[in-house]
This record gives C-alpha cells, structure tokens and sequence, in this order.
C-alpha cells in the first residue's frame, strides 16, 4: 500500500542502511531541503520530536515507533505541515517507501464505499460480513464500520506492530475501530489466507470454512507493483478463483490499485467473476496542487 509518494522522496543504499530521507522543507524551518538532500537520523534522535524554532512546545516532527520486520524497517510518524495550516498528518513507511498517510485518505474510503454498494445491491437486506487486507491506518475499514448493513468486519495485516498502533492507541483511529465490537483484527498473510497456502486456515481464525459477503483489498500498489514477490499468485485467474472460493455466490471483490486500470488484470477477474468494474479516482493533492488518481476495482 505504499501509495502517496508525493510529501518526500526515499533514497535506498546498497548496503545495510540506516534510515535515509529528503527533507520536506515545511518539516522544519531551520532546514533547507535543497542544501541538505540526503540526511542521516543519528540513533539518538529517534523517538525524539522537532521543535520548531520560535514555536510553541508542540513537535513539529515526531517518530512515534520503529520496528525491524520481515519486510524491512518499519516506522511511525507524525510531523505537522506549515505550509497547509500547521496540518497534524500521520504516515507509515515502510523500508524506502510510504504505506499511508492521513493526507491522503479518499480512495481507500472510496474502496469501502463502491465495494459495499456493490455488496448491498448483490445482498439486499442482509447483513454483510465482510473483510479488508491491510489495516493501515484504518481508513478503509472506518469506512466500512459506518455502513449500518455491516454485521462483521475482519481485518488481516501481516504486519504485526500496525495492530499493535491501533489496539494502543498511537494512530488517531485506533480508539473508534478498537471500541467497536463488529470489528476485529487478525495477525496474519492476507495472500496465503486467500490462496489456502496453510491448510485449516482461512480469513476467520476461529471458522476456517466461513464465507463473506465482500473482500477489499488494499495492499500492494498494484498488481504489477508488489510490496513482496510472493504475493504475485494472487492476481493470475487461478489465485483469483481461490479468493472466489472465500466468497459467498454473488460475493464482492474490490481492490485498491495506484495504477490506471490494467487490461490484463481486468482480463484475469473477467475469468473469474461474471462482472467487472474499474473505477477512476480523483482526489486533491494539496502538495502539487493538482489532481492525483487511483483505481479502484470492483469484481462480482
């Protein structure tokens, strides 16, 4: 889900690397961007705030947690944007690439918002459970609790420490989907639950065999941009049909993709679901002042 990549560009290294980034002038007004594009955060720094010169005691910058995972380094932030009204904005970021920000939440509302219509109209008076792949910083499956037709919702990451965010309250939305009982969260491989890679396991822990009435996904950048090399099965018609497989007849699968719709993945739900939709959507980019876009697709 490394998506908005427009706040700061990452510099990787070949060897074992300490945690690069270009500063964004607005992080602090006693640091120019362009004089100092490369940029070590020395060890005692981390999990320390940036104050900003002259400015009241509230951090202009602050790295909540780090942690080493299986897919690279993992952290944490909070940083306010001068230039947008001292705007407070969390992100994840995970190795050299962003996973989420909160200034840009539309499309994974929009991923909740066309994938449960498509569910309602499919299930009508019914209430629907229903399952995100990737939790983030909880947009989308926000936007799924404040549908009333959802009975259950069911949320897998791999990432154990984004769970661990939310249950301690160290991301804004972790209160509200903590305290609501429809919703739980699941430690787990979102692909190799689809694909039935583990025998006996599934989306549900506890039943195995349960159906749903809708899957939205939000975790790779594409189908073609993948966060791990692993996950590449899932989009082929035969890794599709086994998410089918995870789905009551008639079920929903959306997804969330930060590429224009591409015919060959089109191609491959088209094997799979009789119906199949991709919907373009855009959104306001208040750092280049311009339109950005996504996609969304919805399979039924």
């Amino acid at each position: 889900m490394a998506k908005r990549n427009a706040e700061c560009q990452f510099i990787s290294s070949d060897t074992p690397r300490p945690f690069y980034y270009r500063y964004p002038k607005q992080l602090h007004p006693s640091i120019e961007a362009d004089a100092k594009p490369r940029t070590k955060i020395p060890h005692g720094f981390r999990g320390r705030n940036v104050y900003g010169e002259g400015m009241p005691p509230s951090p202009l910058f602050e790295e909540i947690d780090y942690r080493e995972t299986p897919l690279g380094e993992l952290i944490l932030r909070r940083r306010v944007l001068l230039s947008l009204g001292h705007r407070e904005i969390h992100e994840i970021i995970l190795g050299d690439e962003y996973l989420m920000s909160s200034l840009f939440t539309e499309v994974e509302e929009a991923l909740s918002r066309l994938g449960l219509a498509a569910a309602k109209d499919a299930f009508p008076n019914t209430e629907l459970d229903v399952v995100v792949g990737g939790l983030g910083l909880g947009y989308t499956a926000r936007a799924a609790l404040e549908h009333p037709e959802l009975a259950s919702l069911i949320v897998v990451d791999y990432l154990e420490p984004v769970i661990e965010w939310h249950r301690e309250g160290k991301v804004p939305l972790g209160p509200e989907l903590t305290s609501d009982s429809r919703c739980r969260f699941v430690h787990g491989d979102f692909f190799r639950l689809a694909l039935g890679s583990d025998e006996g396991k599934s989306f549900d822990p506890i039943d195995s065999e349960r159906k749903f009435h809708a899957v939205l996904l939000d975790i790779d950048h594409s189908p073609d941009k993948l966060l791990s090399e692993t996950h590449g099965d899932f989009y082929a018609a035969e890794g599709l049909r086994k998410l089918a497989s995870r789905l009551h007849p008639s079920g929903i699968f959306a997804m969330w993709s930060d590429d224009p719709p591409e015919d060959s993945f089109l191609s491959a739900l088209g094997e799979v679901f009789p119906s199949v939709e991709s919907h373009v959507v855009s959104f306001f980019n208040p750092l280049q002042e311009k339109d950005s876009k996504s996609t969304v697709y919805v399979a039924r």
